[in-house]
């Protein structure tokens, strides 16, 4: 079993983990509230290093990854447990513990990498739950699949503590981080996390370089108020107007029973946030803003139906590998 430095010796066979803002105090014999991070005698352990609960390959799309490689498949892999427990949660049933669908297999690291190169996707995304509470093992699969020339997605809540995000982030190509809300409260009380550290890992990655995307789920009676979303878009627009939004509808799962997502006040909310961001998206409803428009002459550069994509309107220019308007030129925030 691989050896982490994300675990500091306390008196009496405790551990501290200190991977994320929860720092969990594990008792010898016990785990962490993600239910995966542990404590064997003293010694930090990973019982569930390489158990994976999903194998499969996705429109990148799916993820949502709407300006990286659009139309493109890539090689998925899922674990259990996470760091928060959203009473929304729509994976719940392998992300809470004790998990109802638990791992069916356990993957080497060289094994995730060869069914890539298998595959012939080109790319690795780390998803479904929270990919984080196995940092090491996606460190370690990160870094094989660097060396292999494939790329490095992230799908991730964001709630992680500085110097593991910048070990991850710097295997990382591409990321769409969950921002819940814009309330400490709410991410607090609720959701046990921290809305400090998932910005600070959001302006992370962006400064580091990796393509950023985020998504937001929409839950009525918890962060669908206008000046909420208000100071989501202010904080995006902080970093770059060009960073795709992804605002989803939800449906009633797990804990919480609040009524679904009203798709109007989603297609009103995502329209007001169009004002400043650049590019907007809603998922999980049929509506108009799935498609990619040139913000520059108003081209339709992707056309989506479902996982149906038609990048016709864009045109990669001979140097770079950056995505122009097909009719105005103007450089897009497109790899």
């Amino acid at each position: 079993m691989p050896q982490s430095r994300y675990f500091t010796a306390l008196p009496e066979a405790t551990l501290q983990c200190l991977l994320c803002p929860r720092g969990c105090l594990i008792p010898a014999g016990g785990r962490g509230r993600c239910g995966v991070r542990g404590n064997q005698e003293g010694r930090g352990d990973l019982a569930y290093y390489g158990a994976i609960t999903a194998l499969q390959v996705d429109p990148i799309e799916k993820k949502p990854l709407y300006h990286y490689h659009p139309g493109s498949s890539i090689l998925s892999v899922g674990f259990v447990g996470c760091n928060l427990h959203c009473p929304f949660c729509q994976n719940w049933h392998i992300s809470q513990f004790p998990p109802q669908g638990g791992p069916s297999r356990l993957y080497a690291p060289q094994a995730i990498v060869h069914a890539a190169q298998v595959e012939g996707s080109g790319q690795i995304a780390y998803t479904y739950t929270e990919p984080l509470v196995h940092l090491e093992f996606l460190l370690d699969c990160m870094a094989f699949a660097r060396e292999a020339g494939l790329a490095n997605v992230l799908v991730s809540n964001g709630c992680i503590n500085p110097e593991a995000a910048q070990a991850i982030l710097s295997l990382t190509d591409a990321a769409n981080i969950d921002l819940k809300c814009f309330s400490e409260d709410t991410y607090t009380r609720i959701l046990g996390g921290d809305l400090p550290t998932v910005l600070a890992f959001i302006t992370q990655a962006w400064k580091t370089g990796v393509h950023l995307e985020l998504t937001t789920l929409v839950v009525p009676e918890l962060n669908d108020q206008e000046e909420e979303i208000d100071r989501c878009i202010d904080f995006l627009a902080s970093l770059s107007p060009d960073i795709p939004w992804h605002l989803s509808a939800y449906h009633p799962a797990y804990r919480w029973k609040t009524r679904p997502t009203d798709p109007q006040q989603l297609l009103a909310l995502a329209y007001r946030a169009r004002k400043t961001l650049s590019y907007v998206y809603t998922g999980n409803i049929s509506s108009p803003l799935q498609d990619t428009v040139c913000p520059h002459c108003g081209y339709l550069l992707i056309r989506r139906q479902g996982y149906r994509i038609d990048t016709s309107g864009l045109y990669l220019a001979k140097m770079g590998n950056i995505y122009h308007c097909g009719r105005c030129g103007h450089a897009l925030p497109i790899l």
